[in-house]
């Protein structure tokens, strides 16, 4: 475990690597029977009588529910354009207007299709049926009993932890962070590496909740990526890597295994650089010196 140009404590955005643990989280609670793959989206949340409601657990978490990137409610243009040209926060939701959002969609075909939203409210429908909020998910059945003291989910900027340092676009202009009671499923999550690096041995050794979120189950964009409970597997030349990446304003992260070899690799960065050819590599490397 390393850091360059940062305290180990900083804590870091995720980004969707925060689906890989709402897939954890969710398989978890199949296995405790709170909930089941044809439970859908209506049976754990107050949405109504709308097509949302209608969705299964399952679609969701393997982004093939017909829910939309992003809802036309939340103005995803507009957000983008102040995003782009003032490096802004481009959600910001409580769970209530998320419910709203979902209230008012339409769905298309089922089809592999990557959803922000679909995970954010994947992620809300697993603490609901649990009985609890998506933060306190995450704490009691996967930060506490793996210790990974670090990780929390801020809904305001004012929420921001004592070591949270500042992400920076490509040419080194600082963002707005992240933050949103409704984004943390899907991308809401802040860790620092010691813990993310923990929670990679957890999934190597078997000891995370919902391990069975990382057993693919569907093709994703051709049969050489199949996806889990968001975690996608993909063959690079003749091994497995099962992994997730993250983007947010200001930084990236990944995160994989080779789970036959038992190496892992997790990689964060306060900039908007792509890792994951770095993981990817390190991952081989790392692969190498074992087999």
């Amino acid at each position: 475990m390393a850091s360059i140009g940062a305290p180990l404590d900083a804590d870091y955005e995720i980004g969707s690597v925060s689906k890989g643990i709402t897939g954890l989280l969710y398989a978890d609670a199949c296995t405790r029977g709170e909930l089941g793959p044809d439970t859908t989206l209506g049976d754990a949340l107050p949405l109504g009588d709308c097509p949302a409601a209608r969705v299964t657990l399952a679609a969701v978490s393997r982004h093939a529910s017909g829910l939309p990137g992003l809802p036309t409610s939340a103005r995803p243009l507009r957000r983008t354009a102040a995003f782009l040209l003032h490096g802004t926060n481009p959600y910001g939701e409580t769970l209530e207007e998320l419910l709203a959002q979902a209230r008012t969609v339409r769905l298309s075909a089922p089809r592999p299709r990557y959803s922000n939203f679909g995970f954010e409210l994947l992620g809300h429908a697993v603490g609901a049926a649990a009985g609890m909020s998506y933060r306190a998910l995450v704490r009691e059945r996967l930060a506490l009993p793996l210790g990974l003291d670090s990780i929390y989910m801020p809904a305001t900027a004012a929420e921001l932890g004592p070591h949270a340092i500042t992400g920076r676009s490509r040419s080194g202009r600082p963002r707005q962070p992240w933050t949103g009671e409704a984004l943390a499923p899907a991308g809401g999550i802040r860790a620092a590496i010691g813990d993310m690096a923990r929670l990679v041995q957890a999934l190597l050794d078997g000891s995370a909740p919902g391990m069975a979120a990382l057993d693919p189950v569907a093709n994703f964009a051709g049969p050489a990526a199949r996806i889990g409970a968001a975690w996608m597997t993909l063959r690079v030349k003749g091994r497995d890597i099962t992994w997730h990446n993250g983007a947010t304003g200001g930084f990236r992260a990944w995160a994989g295994l080779d789970r036959e070899a038992g190496t892992g690799v997790v990689l964060l960065s306060a900039t908007a650089v792509m890792v994951d050819r770095q993981g990817f590599r390190l991952l081989k490397e790392l692969t190498q010196r074992v087999t």
